[in-house]
């Protein structure tokens, strides 16, 4: 009941309605419940952390750890409002060094939802067993002396119908789980952490030395071997981290994480350095991709401007934002720490030359056995082959006909067409030509599937392994049958019928970035089309593989056939020209 002496407007709300007043500040959603159990854990010195969820959260959310664990009466108090064990006075609140001190994150839960609690520490002989129900603490009993705390959460919302009913549904808010647990990992890779759903292990990284080792474990190897490492420091605040070179940047923005003294967080200041870093050297349609850790000496960063401390800010956010621009800046440009994994490159640099041009059969020549190549592709300074001059010199080309020159670097096509003289980037120009066509038919319904050989075998971790079987179905109307194998393996069946050899383990990486996007994205083109520019990126020719001229020449006609479009799905581009004016003016011609 309110409470009013009568003479006024203004009331004092109820104890209980305060609590769930707060509890809506704190608590928005179950991975909320779990982030505050995650911290409070962290905070306790924990090894190992182990959170079992069911139902999304709604029915269950159980963390258990083996950290220092609570006295009787901390245990008792830790549910009352504003109780502490990281802050002594107000000045505390500007150089805080652990997770969280938020006294309302336990209280808040508690108002909620039921909690049963069972924690002992190191020296007690006997351990704690409480239940809080509508925020009292309730029975108080003796347990077995288990170190650490194990913390309960049950019927959740139950007594907030309005809050539960804006809930997602299970798969969403359990990959909201799914996301607290990855951040916490890769802010913490000392500890280990196990996460199940309704009995299922979703995930579990072990403990490991670098954060090098913990991303490795958290996202796909590719992330890796296609990042720079990064390193900066200004006076009372440093950078360190992985951030993917932009040649390999695509349309996906995961992962973006950025974290302060270990705390994931979200920085205006630091994602517009991280942009501005970035500028110029990514095509269109493409976004950074990065894993940051930032240290800022405590006194000169807020973490208290959100209630669930998932924003920061600065007391110089311009220096902050000074030193991870630069440090973005000059690593694309070349400068500071060496590329940490330069030697394992992959995306369309990836592995050896391909033995065959990956065209249709009946459009590429068949090599004769010892027929002379226009320059010895065994020398490895050989980096410009061109083709035999012809015996009629300066003869006029016909309007439109295309004329293969040459190769540069392995990498880039050489070619008069028409009047024109143009360069070729042969990945992005094949790369194009496969996705219009995949995409083509597509929208005809006449995409269709060509069997493997032999499947291929791909292990994954749990929690991509679970959307590759909720989106199955889907797939299959791409012409891609990926089929479950045991817990975390699946089997690559088939793939759209047209394409070359693919890498099933390096596509389903990409595949997988893709496809994580899929509950944000309504429409069904939206969709599919990065799925398309996925296989055609892995089936096209790759940079580094020498090719005849005959099959330049194959190439440079299907490109212009699918209409000379300037960049790959991409962004990337695939061509630049020079016509004959211009080369007449760059040459002193013009006017003559």
């Amino acid at each position: 009941m309110l409470s009013t002496d009568g003479s006024g407007k203004i009331c004092l709300l109820p104890d209980d309605v305060v609590d769930r007043i707060a509890a809506g500040e704190v608590v928005e959603r179950p991975a909320a419940v779990v982030k505050e159990l995650l911290e409070n854990s962290i905070d306790a010195e924990s090894r190992s952390i182990t959170i079992e969820v069911k139902d999304g959260g709604l029915s269950l959310v159980r963390v258990t750890d083996d950290g220092e664990g609570m006295s009787r009466p901390d245990a008792i108090r830790a549910f009352q409002r504003h109780a502490t064990s990281k802050l002594q006075s107000d000045q505390d609140l500007w150089s805080l060094r652990t997770m969280g001190f938020r006294g309302e994150a336990l209280p808040s839960i508690a108002a909620v939802a039921h909690v049963r609690l069972l924690t002992a520490t190191r020296s007690a002989e006997v351990g704690t067993r409480l239940e809080v129900v509508g925020g009292q603490v309730g029975k108080v009993t003796d347990a077995p002396p288990v170190v650490g705390t194990r913390i309960e959460i049950t019927a959740l919302f139950e007594n907030q119908p309005a809050r539960k009913k804006f809930l997602k549904s299970v798969a969403t808010e359990s990959s909201h789980i799914t996301r607290v647990v990855q951040q916490a990992a890769l802010a913490w890779p000392s500890i280990q952490f196990r996460l199940t759903h309704n009995a299922q292990e979703v995930l579990n990284y072990p403990c490991v030395r670098a954060e090098r080792d913990r991303i490795a474990q958290v996202y796909p190897r590719a992330f890796l071997d296609r990042s720079l490492t990064l390193d900066g420091a200004l006076p009372g605040a440093s950078i360190h981290g992985y951030i993917v070179d932009a040649m390999y940047a695509k349309s996906s923005r995961i992962p973006q994480e950025v974290f302060v003294n270990r705390r994931p967080v979200r920085s205006l200041a630091v994602s517009h350095a991280i942009g501005e870093g970035y500028r110029s050297f990514l095509a269109k349609g493409c976004h950074p991709q990065f894993v940051l850790f930032l240290n800022v000496d405590p006194d000169r960063v807020d973490v208290n401007v959100h209630p669930t401390k998932r924003e920061v800010r600065f007391s110089d956010s311009e220096t902050i934002h000074q030193l991870v621009r630069r440090a973005v800046r000059q690593r694309l440009s070349g400068e500071g720490t060496a590329k940490g994994v330069s030697e394992i490159p992959v995306s369309d640099r990836s592995g050896p030359p391909a033995a065959v041009p990956v065209f249709e059969p009946a459009q590429v020549p068949a090599s004769r056995s010892g027929e002379a190549s226009p320059f010895p592709l065994s020398d490895p300074a050989a980096q410009l082959a061109f083709v035999g001059e012809s015996s009629e010199s300066y003869v006029q080309v016909p309007s439109g006909e295309v004329v293969a020159l040459g190769q540069i670097n392995r990498t880039f096509l050489v070619a008069q067409v028409g009047g024109d003289l143009t360069v070729i980037d042969q990945h992005t120009a094949h790369e194009r030509v496969l996705y219009e066509r995949l995409y083509r038919a597509w929208t005809t319904r006449a995409l269709q599937a060509q069997p493997l050989l032999l499947p291929e075998s791909v292990d994954l971790l749990p929690v991509h392994a679970d959307v590759i079987r909720r989106y199955q179905n889907d797939l299959e109307k791409l012409g891609l049958e990926i089929e479950p194998f045991g817990a975390t393996t699946v089997l690559v069946r088939s793939i759209p019928v047209g394409l070359g050899p693919v890498d099933p383990k390096t596509f389903l990486q990409d595949l997988l970035e893709d496809m994580s996007q899929w509950d944000r994205v309504p429409g069904l083109e939206e969709r599919v089309r990065p799925v398309l520019a996925s296989l055609a990126c892995h089936s096209a020719v790759r940079a580094g593989r020498p090719m005849k001229v005959d099959e330049i020449k194959v190439l440079v006609e299907e490109w212009r056939s699918e209409g000379e479009i300037s960049t790959c799905p991409h962004g990337r581009r695939t061509s630049f020209r020079l016509s004959i004016e211009d080369l007449e003016k760059m040459f002193g011609r013009a006017g003559w």
